[in-house]
């Protein structure tokens, strides 16, 4: 269990990174920051494949096409929507909405059919999911009454917030099928390493990343964009930072959580993805050169706590 959670950690620190790129490039559309990231995620992964040769080789077809779904559905279809959401809607109900992925996994994955074994009862786990289901309104509560004082002009239609509000669903539906279907194939196939199945995503998600990029780079000038295709306008920051979360974000929190995957049951491990919104937070707040509030610090303990009797709650499970 220890290693499980400390991976599980080790993954949330990683990911929160992604979560300020965007403050970091404000000038660079969400698509392009996906893409990018991915690119730079598969032209990574291009480097331990070819130290990691022999295992990569042993994988199957099934296993590559296991990749591919994995690749395309949590990876590139998940940040797209997200970015898309947040561009028709604006940020404050996409982040919610995507802020509920720890109870929305953790119910998904303990309501499953053949797969009773990783199941607990639901008066055991509801106290757990309750009190990060809290923490996740008091963070967000906290956040959209930030970007209201910071002023974010509000433009959009109602036809183009409900495309948004769709979306937004789109991708945590996309982010719910990637973690339960990830862990229960590491599980069922004990012989892939969690390094060889994270490089195996990132050569997988590189030809798709690449097609996207290019396509975008051919609507932009179909439509007479200004926009300076393929790097942006500053693209020594571009491509380096695209090149930290490629290699922090995709690669090495990807095989983090393949290891905890392995170790810890999918309904405990769905909670643990809240280690994601306290990096996000912690990241946000450093780079903001603020310090949280009340109603954010109260947040973040509850989210504490719900962990605390998470992993009380599956204790017996794990050997």
């Amino acid at each position: 269990m220890l290693t499980g959670l400390l991976c599980a950690l080790g993954a949330g620190l990683m990911w929160g990174l992604v979560f300020i790129a965007p403050l970091m490039l404000p000038d660079y559309p969400g698509l392009m920051l996906s893409f990018g990231r991915y690119v730079a995620f598969g032209l990574i992964a291009l480097a331990p494949a070819l130290l990691d040769r022999k295992r990569i080789a042993a994988l199957t077809r099934a296993d590559w096409r296991a990749a591919l779904k994995l690749s395309l559905v949590g990876n590139l279809l998940y940040y797209a929507a997200l970015a898309t959401a947040i561009q028709l809607a604006d940020a404050p109900l996409p982040t919610m909405l995507i802020g509920t992925l720890p109870v929305v996994i953790s119910v998904f994955s303990n309501w499953s059919p053949g797969h009773a074994v990783e199941s607990v009862a639901w008066r055991r786990l509801a106290p757990s999911l309750l009190i990060i289901l809290l923490g996740i309104l008091c963070v967000n509560a906290a956040e959209l009454t930030h970007m209201r004082l910071a002023g974010s002009s509000n433009t959009r239609s109602i036809g183009d917030y409900v495309l948004g509000c769709l979306i937004a669903v789109a991708a945590v539906g996309a982010w719910t099928w990637y973690p339960i279907v990830n862990a229960r194939y590491l599980r069922a196939n004990p012989h892939i390493s969690p390094s060889t199945w994270a490089t195996a995503q990132g050569l997988a998600v590189l030809p798709l990343a690449l097609i996207g990029l290019l396509g975008y780079g051919a609507y932009l000038k179909l439509t007479g964009g200004s926009y300076s295709f393929p790097f942006g306008p500053r693209p020594l920051q571009f491509v380096g930072l695209m090149l930290v979360i490629g290699l922090c974000a995709s690669w090495i929190g990807t095989l983090l959580w393949n290891k905890a995957s392995q170790h810890l049951p999918t309904a405990l491990l769905a909670q643990l993805i809240v280690f994601e919104t306290l990096a996000a937070l912690l990241y946000a707040f450093i780079f903001r050169d603020a310090v949280p509030g009340v109603q954010v610090m109260a947040g973040i303990a509850l989210l504490c706590i719900g962990i605390v009797f998470g992993v009380r709650t599956f204790q017996h499970q794990i050997p």
